[in-house]
């Protein structure tokens, strides 16, 4: 199948840990297959870098990443680095400039592993969460004025875009599809977010109309 060039953040913390196993596993699925090979490089960026450099990563980072097939990239944070410089100075980079939108999240309940939802079994908790990972609060629209003084004021500006808006709603659906029961739920703050997320629910109702259409022909 081919050779793949993937590049390693461990990140800090746990993520050191969790993404030295992640590698063994690749590496185990190579040794299976016999047709496939990963090349590991791993980046020593991140919390410990930033405390060490002033920076979470050197600023031909991104150029670096993209000559990589993949990033395994582990978690990131650390209690000495404020969020949003760990956030901003790392995690979004990589995503807007690899277009990496959806933040994808399964959920579920592992035999052997005692749940606080006390009688429920296996079969009943299994949700994929999928949520937009570019626009809105990750926007960097805003600023700061008068900083240092009883004046001073923060401004941060959601951007919501149609592109972006039905991307992701368009992502959802396709998840959906695969799905046993084939069913999407949208959960959002429309009632406070008068703008934003009313938007997102219009751009929500247009796709339930297409998808439905499609259906329709397609099983026709």
């Amino acid at each position: 199948m081919g050779d793949y060039k993937i590049a390693v953040l461990p990140g800090d913390g746990i993520g050191i840990d969790v993404t030295a196993e992640a590698v063994k596993v690749l590496k185990a699925v190579a040794a299976l297959d016999g047709g496939i090979n990963f090349e590991f490089q791993e980046f020593p960026w991140g919390s410990q870098y930033y405390l060490a450099h002033g920076e979470m990563m050197p600023k031909d980072a991104i150029d670096t990443l993209a000559g990589f097939n993949s990033i395994l990239l582990g978690a990131v944070g650390d209690p000495t680095v404020p969020d949003h410089v760990t956030l901003w100075g790392m995690l979004l980079p990589i995503r807007q400039r690899f277009q990496q939108y959806v933040n994808l999240r399964p959920s579920k309940l592992l035999p052997g592993i005692e749940s606080p939802l006390r009688g429920k079994g296996v079969k009943d908790i299994d949700i994929v969460f999928v949520r937009e990972n570019m626009e809105g609060e990750y926007s960097s629209v805003g600023g700061r004025m008068h900083q240092g003084t009883a004046a001073e004021v923060a401004l941060q500006t959601g951007v919501f875009t149609r592109y972006g808006t039905e991307r992701i709603i368009r992502y959802a659906f396709e998840v959906a599809q695969k799905r046993p029961k084939k069913h999407l739920t949208s959960v959002t703050k429309s009632n406070a977010c008068c703008f934003s997320m009313v938007f997102g629910m219009r751009c929500l109702k247009r796709s339930e109309r297409i998808t439905l259409m499609f259906s329709l022909t397609s099983t026709s």
